[in-house]
């Protein structure tokens, strides 16, 4: 037996690569892209560790390539729904009964596997299925999934190291127990290493999933799954379920042994499951965990003290980097008259340079958006600017599918703070600025502020630091991720840890210590080591 006590070091965050010219790193990638782009997949249902083929199926295609076929997803029934929570229940009982320890010497070997044997693989499968640029591909999975399985291996250490006080002739304990079911992870296209800590970071802390992947992430994910196998993690901790959204989270939060929701998605798509587990209440062993990081409408404040090439680069790498499609991108932006020439210069120069095209051509910044479904939703705000009264398309909107879903970087400009695009979530290459008038900063920080439902990240840029001070107080709940002269996008795990109220979710920051504790159910145990043997306390003794 061993009886050792043993705790991870803190890790450092995985280095990125550059894919530089004439690099290795690039030419091995090259190799990769050329082997995936060759191949057409068969993914099926992985439940309880086996393959289910239901014949009922869909196509997977590249978003700037639309005719060219990775292959087909087999999508799941009622049945198979069933089944993957009967897998899951049962991998539960020997998984979280497991030390901690060795549970977290698998998501160790996937973060190994994923930086070494699979990083090219991995990334090429991110660039075909979701049309991310090496850059946007590289700091994510491998990255970001990396250091997400790194760090929580340290901050599961330090929960599970974390003990009450115990008083003389008492011995308290905590057990961190595992939930009392299963954890339904569903989750989004645009970060595959969020889909995969969406089910590790519960598994980690002793729990199962029924995984619902997004249908245009399902090339990466089902990859993801073939890693988590040879790393050892046990049949049944994650079963992959591709299908109907709606058909699974109706027989997922039917059952009474549902025991928590891990979600990143739409806001609409979370208020519905919030709904459907409250009216389901009744049925459940447990009040289930619910956590969730949903949508936002990020902004960029400026004051009239910061400078122009900075905020320039703000709004084009935090709009337009992997084509807008980040829950945390710059989707409006308030600047003020004396510095909006400059500015407005200095972002259409960047614009001019920009290429946009397919994801094997590296010189390109911008490739497509994920879908066509997306991309009409997209065109369709962009068409209204042209149309507006009160906005115009400044630079960019040009709309073309014939080949992929390539939406041109856009900046509407208008003189309506509250103006479409200025409040509703578009999830694209589209950022909206209001410009203001110097003498009200403050006036417009408030306006910020009220102008959205949402709370998930923003930033001010300034270089008077009085301005600084009253954004954070201004702004104080505008955003759960705040940035002092930066884009409002790129948190790191460890360093910043992610996630917003307000309608962007319930706030419990992936990757850190705080997510991790939802998936616990802890439990006090004293043990008084001399136990009294007679009823009678001291003050019944005064005659």
């Amino acid at each position: 037996m061993n009886n050792s006590i043993f705790t991870f070091a803190r890790p450092g965050n995985e280095p990125v690569k550059a894919y530089a010219p004439a690099s290795t790193d690039k030419s091995l990638l090259k190799q990769a892209l050329k082997q995936l782009s060759s191949e057409e997949w068969d993914i099926p249902l992985i439940i309880g560790g086996r393959e289910v083929r239901t014949g009922n199926t869909g196509r997977v295609a590249m978003p700037h390539n639309h005719k060219h076929s990775l292959g087909i997803y087999h999508k799941a029934g009622e049945k198979e729904i069933r089944l993957a929570i009967e897998a899951a229940i049962e991998a539960q009982r020997m998984w979280s009964e497991l030390p901690w320890t060795e549970r977290a010497m698998v998501m160790m070997k996937i973060a190994e596997l994923i930086a070494g044997k699979y990083r090219y693989l991995l990334n090429a499968s991110l660039m075909l299925g979701q049309s991310k640029n090496p850059m946007q591909a590289e700091i994510d999975a491998p990255c970001e999934l990396i250091d997400f399985l790194r760090f929580s291996a340290f901050y599961a250490g330090e929960i599970y190291a974390g003990q009450p006080y115990s008083d003389a002739g008492i011995v308290n304990r905590m057990e961190y127990r595992a939930l009392e079911g299963f954890v339904f992870a569903l989750t989004p296209f645009n970060f595959t290493s969020i889909a995969a800590n969406l089910n590790l970071a519960p598994a980690i802390m002793g729990n199962s999933c029924v995984w619902k992947p997004s249908t245009t992430a399902l090339h990466s994910n089902y990859l993801l799954m073939k890693i988590f196998a040879e790393a050892g993690l046990p049949d049944g901790v994650v079963n992959f379920i591709p299908g109907q959204g709606s058909l699974i989270g109706k027989v997922v939060t039917q059952d009474p042994r549902f025991a928590g929701l891990h979600f990143t998605g739409s806001t609409a798509t979370f208020n519905t499951l919030w709904r459907q587990i409250g009216d389901n209440l009744e049925r459940y062993r447990s009040y289930p965990r619910i956590v969730g990081e949903t949508g936002g409408k990020n902004f960029i404040a400026v004051h009239p003290s910061a400078d122009a090439d900075e905020v320039a680069t703000a709004i084009v790498r935090g709009a337009f980097e992997y084509q807008g499609q980040k829950c945390s991108a710059a989707s409006r932006a308030y600047l003020p008259a004396s510095l909006w020439e400059d500015v407005k210069e200095r972002v259409g120069a960047m614009l001019k340079e920009i290429r946009m095209g397919d994801v094997e051509d590296f010189s390109n910044f911008v490739n497509a958006v994920i879908d066509e479904a997306s991309f009409d939703n997209i065109a369709g705000y962009i068409e209204h600017a042209r149309n507006a009264a009160d906005a115009a398309v400044l630079f960019g909107g040009r709309c073309d599918k014939s080949v992929g879903y390539f939406i041109e970087p856009t900046v509407i400009l208008t003189t309506n703070p509250e103006y479409r695009s200025m409040t509703e979530e578009i999830f694209g290459p589209v950022i909206t600025i209001y410009i203001y008038e110097d003498a009200r900063f403050e006036e417009t920080l408030e306006l910020c502020d009220r102008t959205s439902a949402y709370g998930l990240t923003g930033s001010i840029f300034a270089r008077d630091r009085y301005a600084i001070a009253t954004a954070f107080e201004k702004l104080r709940y505008a955003a759960g991720n705040f940035y002092v002269n930066d884009k409002p996008t790129g948190a790191v795990i460890a360093q910043q840890p992610f996630g917003g109220s307000r309608a962007s979710g319930t706030n419990d920051k992936a990757g850190g210590p705080l997510n991790l504790m939802r998936w616990t159910n802890p439990r006090t145990i004293k043990e008084t080591l001399v136990p009294p043997t007679h009823f009678a306390y001291p003050f019944l003794g005064e005659k």
